[in-house]
């Protein structure tokens, strides 16, 4: 029998981290091309003890190749396994961005003028990430840039391992995090306060929440309903600022950072929420699809996406 769907929170990700101190100490001294020869004895050990996160994998690639195949990329096992080994990259990635050793002049930025408007009017704002790329490189370019003030909401109790690696690296990889599980009155209030003062309020739009009954709506994505959280909206509805999404993925020559306007305002009369809930999630997820097909490799969420949780039914979308 298969196992039961688990939530994403539930699923260790980063449970090779020992091995990934390890080759981070291997690029430091060798480079890149001998981290990647040591780094597969570690992706087959991986793959070969975590069978949820090499399913979730495989039927991802199944469902985006059926919607739209690509040469070369197969759900079979060597999909797999490059999926893996793109994800230990990034992982690496992450490391070198708090060691001091990635090249951010290698970061290539696409529509920054969108934000720097509202950042130089003083305007805050949300922006929309999702699990695609790096986000570490958002946190890191935001120390580049002062007036660029960034409050990263993350659930990490998954991954403080890797979470305590990184601020071994650099302390500050832990100073603009904060930690939310659920959204309350309080915390909706105090990220209202910093984006009255001109920060950025950043959260993923392409995870469930952490609850027993999401709130979630149904969106298109990769030719199959997913559920989105409603969180997003719902919290840019309360805060009345502009929403913005920010991608970014690894390239050739380095790395791609890249913000879009979404939305100037969002409200949720009572009679149309659901409605706008609806189309506000198919949107997100319409940009997401078009960004994962660019690099379809990078998108890193190994656990049953399109598994549809318990819902709220007041909530959901029909």
């Amino acid at each position: 029998m298969s196992a039961p769907p688990r939530h994403w929170a539930q699923i260790n990700e980063v449970s090779f981290v020992a091995g990934m101190r390890l080759l981070f100490f291997v690029y430091r001294l060798f480079g890149r091309l001998p981290f990647r020869l040591m780094l597969y004895p570690v992706l087959c050990w991986y793959m070969a003890g975590n069978r949820r996160a090499r399913e979730a994998s495989r039927s991802y690639l199944q469902q985006l190749t059926a919607y739209r195949p690509r040469p070369g990329l197969k759900a079979d096992l060597r999909g797999v396994f490059r999926h893996f080994a793109a994800f230990g990259e990034s992982l690496l990635d992450k490391m070198l961005l708090w060691g001091g050793l990635f090249k951010l002049d290698s970061v290539e930025l696409k529509g920054l003028q969108t934000v720097s408007e509202a950042i130089a009017s003083g305007r805050g704002g949300l922006m929309i990430c999702t699990h695609l790329g790096n986000l570490e490189l958002c946190r890191v370019m935001a120390r580049q840039h002062p007036d660029l003030k960034l409050t990263v909401l993350v659930h990490t109790k998954h991954a403080q391992a890797f979470n305590r690696m990184l601020a071994q690296l650099d302390p500050r990889s832990q100073l603009n995090l904060m930690q939310v599980t659920e959204m309350n009155a309080a915390t909706a209030v105090l990220l209202a306060e910093k984006v009255a003062q001109g920060e950025f309020v950043v959260i993923a739009g392409d995870r469930i929440p952490v609850s027993p009954n999401p709130r979630v709506a149904l969106a298109p994505f990769l030719g199959r309903p997913a559920p989105f959280p409603i969180g997003p909206y719902v919290l840019a509805s309360l805060m009345q600022c502009p929403v913005y999404l920010m991608f970014s993925r690894r390239t050739a020559g380095g790395a791609e950072l890249s913000f879009e306007a979404f939305r100037e305002r969002i409200s949720l009369p009572r009679k149309q929420r659901q409605h706008i809930l609806d189309e506000l999630a198919a949107d997100y997820a319409a940009r997401l699809e078009a960004h994962c097909l660019q690099a379809p490799l990078q998108w890193f969420n190994f656990y049953d996406f399109w598994a549809t949780p318990a819902l709220d039914d007041h909530h959901a979308a029909h």
